[in-house]
Parts: C-alpha cells; structure tokens; sequence
C-alpha cells in the first residue's frame, strides 16, 4: 500500500509543478495539500522536491523567478522566500 502511495505522491509533485508552469496556481495547491495529506495518512515522508520547492503556509508549488525568491546566504544557507512571506533556509 505504501507503494501506491508513494508514487501517487510522486505524480501529485509533477502535477503541482507543471500547473504552476502553466499558470494555474490554485490547482498547483490543490495538488500540493493532497500530497502532504496523503503522505501524513500513510506516514511517508515528502520527496525532497516536493518538501524543498513548497511553502508551507500557503501549499504553493515554488517555482525560483516566479513566485519565489532564492538567495544565497553567508555561511553556507540557501533561502528560499515565497510571495506569502514564507521564509526557508537549508544548507548546502
């Protein structure tokens, strides 16, 4: 079952992106909040595309240039900010 699961969330991330590519926002976060509840079901971590390139407090798919803003940090941190205000930093 997990399996299913797992690549159900994989096609789901695919989905966000290119609708996200194609315009159309509030489908990308339909397809991102069905993800993340999917894999909260079915206790399965988020693929690291999916966990990286989503703001968690408004379910956008970020896309660098379009509705996020990517910057490097000193001392070795990526930030990724979305449009919402949402802020990310990883290391690299």
């Amino acid at each position: 079952m997990a399996s299913i699961a797992a690549e159900r969330i994989e096609r789901l991330a695919a989905l966000a992106a290119e609708a996200t590519r194609a315009g159309e926002v509030d489908r990308s976060r339909t397809y991102v909040a069905t993800a993340r509840r999917l894999a909260q079901r079915e206790r399965l971590s988020l693929p690291r595309r999916l966990d990286r390139f989503a703001c968690d407090r408004c379910d956008a798919y970020l896309v660098p240039g379009a509705n996020a803003r990517v910057r490097l940090q000193e001392g070795s941190h990526v930030v990724i900010r979305c449009d919402c205000g949402a802020t990310d930093r990883y290391p690299y």
